[in-house]
């Protein structure tokens, strides 16, 4: 087996609705292939774990990459502050990371198009360039928090910052230039198995395990009342790192640079539990190593950041310890590096009808690669040139955004996989819309809250629940009117699912556009309100902040 790439060949099927033909052909992964023609059934073991190794990749990069410098932060900070006694959000945010991501890896492997084109072509030129810019402003100051995390962690292992940085850019970028995207996911693959690391780290400082497992399944709100506004709002960081909107544009579209087809969708669905596993292992060890690292220290509480966190490691465990997790420290910023500039990417090139596919070299794909490069080199460059004190801003402020828009990314998620002329048989069903309906309550209110804590900063604890209150008063009414709607509408036939197998999407141009209702309408525009008028606001605010510093 070589990194040839052969070429692909051209769409002929009237079907297709793949937008750029190197997303068809043979299945070209980091550990194994599947040809295009190759259609057997797989019997026995050794063959399903084949396939299986053939098509890991998208979830698995997806989820380690969710465990960036953004991450190590936001569980460094929870272990250090409260120790394990948030480790119940994690298994909580299990259920919400594969429904989401499912629903995802669906619309990538049905439609073969890309998040980005199929909220422009199904809802409009608005939502689509909404979508788009939202997404590469908030992914650009994502990467620039990548490049924070490379910056800490060579500054611990006491490496120069501008020769650190220079450096990560070119291998983050060089990655992805070889025109192969088999060599690009087995070196992916390889940062992964870095990302385990943390296991051995957890070990050698010694955790309660006991006390992590009680933690894990019991939820508690540490503090008491006069914290709870500081308690929800690491929450809230909590879901915005681990729920973040740019997965869900990169699954897709990785899922159908990949060329995985529907046929291959219980493997890919392997593929997600295997990194939601292991993101959620990580996570757990990190909340657990620093709380046993900081409790009863005078760090304890004192949260800084990540070199702060493998500075208290060292002096707990040893010079080893520290050491390791600035590597996995440095690991992790790379693979969030990949994973968001891909997205973004990817995107442009759907939106705008460029070629967009690892598959291809850089000659054929000019735009695609200028777009990844660009962005990798602009958070480089940002880095380098800002103060300690804006980098800190700007990670804050890309929390903030992240935890706001991140309801709308999940609403245009559930309209798009209840769309039938896209999805056909492989729509949604009732109890998949019913839970989805109820994170995405969930997250509106955490949005709301968020963004009343920064233009509030001394927003109280009674301030927050009477925001909850309200609602989840809203929610129940909502709901309430939706369970009314389908009962008094005209029961519709039940969606026949066989030989979805074989199903694709048609080409988007002979699809006809989803009817919006009076009520699909309203809930639009105030989602729309909702949003222009929290960015505007959260943006003031920080640039107030930056003024005044």
């Amino acid at each position: 087996m070589t990194d040839t790439t052969m070429t692909p060949p051209s769409i002929s099927a009237p079907r297709a609705a793949v937008l750029d033909d190197a997303h068809v052909g043979d299945i070209q992964g980091a550990l194994g292939t599947i040809s295009l023609n190759d259609t057997d059934p797989r019997q026995g073991l050794s063959a399903k774990l084949k396939t299986l190794l053939a098509i890991v990749g998208p979830g698995l990069i997806v989820m380690v990459g969710d465990n960036d410098a953004g991450a190590f932060s936001t569980y460094g900070n929870a272990g250090q502050n409260y120790g394990t006694s948030l480790l119940w959000t994690l298994l909580l945010l299990v259920p919400v990371l594969y429904v989401n991501q499912e629903m995802v890896l669906r619309l990538g492997a049905v439609t073969g198009v890309g998040h980005a084109r199929l909220i422009l072509e199904r809802f409009g030129k608005f939502w689509g360039a909404f979508s788009v810019i939202d997404l590469f402003l908030l992914n650009a100051l994502t990467l620039v928090t990548e490049f924070i995390g490379i910056t800490l962690a060579a500054g611990y292992l006491g490496l120069p910052k501008v020769g650190s940085v220079i450096l990560a850019a070119a291998i983050i970028i060089a990655s992805a230039f070889t025109g192969s995207f088999r060599r690009f996911e087995r070196i992916a693959v390889a940062l992964c198995a870095g990302s385990l690391l943390l296991v051995p780290i957890y070990f050698m400082v010694h955790p309660k395990t006991s006390q992590m497992a009680h933690d894990f399944v019991v939820p508690s709100m540490p503090g008491g009342s006069g914290e709870l506004a500081t308690v929800m709002l690491l929450i809230i960081s909590i879901v915005g790192t681990t729920v973040a909107p740019w997965q869900l544009f990169f699954q897709q579209s990785y899922v159908i640079d990949k060329r995985i087809t529907p046929r291959f969708m219980k493997y890919e669905k392997a593929d997600l539990w295997i990194g939601i596993v292991i993101v959620v292992v990580g996570a757990a060890a990190m909340m657990g190593f620093t709380a046993a690292a900081f409790t009863g220290t005078d760090g304890f509480g004192q949260f800084t950041d990540a070199a702060g966190i493998a500075k208290g490691l060292e002096d707990h465990a040893g010079k080893l310890v520290g050491v390791l997790f600035a590597i996995a420290l440095l690991d992790a910023s790379i693979i969030g590096a990949f994973a968001v500039s891909l997205s973004t990417a990817y995107a442009i090139g759907d939106v705008f009808g460029i070629k967009h596919s690892l598959h291809r070299g850089v000659g054929n794909a000019k735009g695609f690669y200028a777009v990844y490069a660009g962005l990798v080199a602009a958070a480089a460059i940002i880095v380098l040139a800002a103060s300690d004190s804006t980098l800190g801003l700007l990670t804050q402020g890309v929390q903030v955004l992240a935890g706001v828009l991140l309801p709308s990314a999940s609403v245009f998620l559930l309209l798009l996989c209840n769309d039938k002329e896209a999805l056909g048989p492989w729509v949604n069903g009732p109890k998949t819309n019913a839970f989805t309906s109820a994170v995405i309550g969930v997250l509106v209110t955490l949005s709301v809250i968020l963004t009343a804590s920064v233009l509030w900063p001394n927003i109280s604890s009674s301030a927050i629940l009477d925001i909850m209150a309200a609602c989840g008063v809203l929610g129940v009414l909502a709901a309430g009117f939706s369970f009314t709607r389908r009962r008094t509408a005209t029961k519709e036939d039940p969606i026949d699912r066989t030989g979805r197998e074989n199903w694709r999407m048609p080409p988007l141009e002979t699809l006809a556009r989803p009817t919006m209702s009076t009520a699909r309408k309203i809930g639009m525009g105030a989602l729309r309100t909702y949003l222009l008028v929290a960015m505007v606001l959260v943006v003031v605010k920080i640039v107030q902040v930056a003024i005044s510093q």
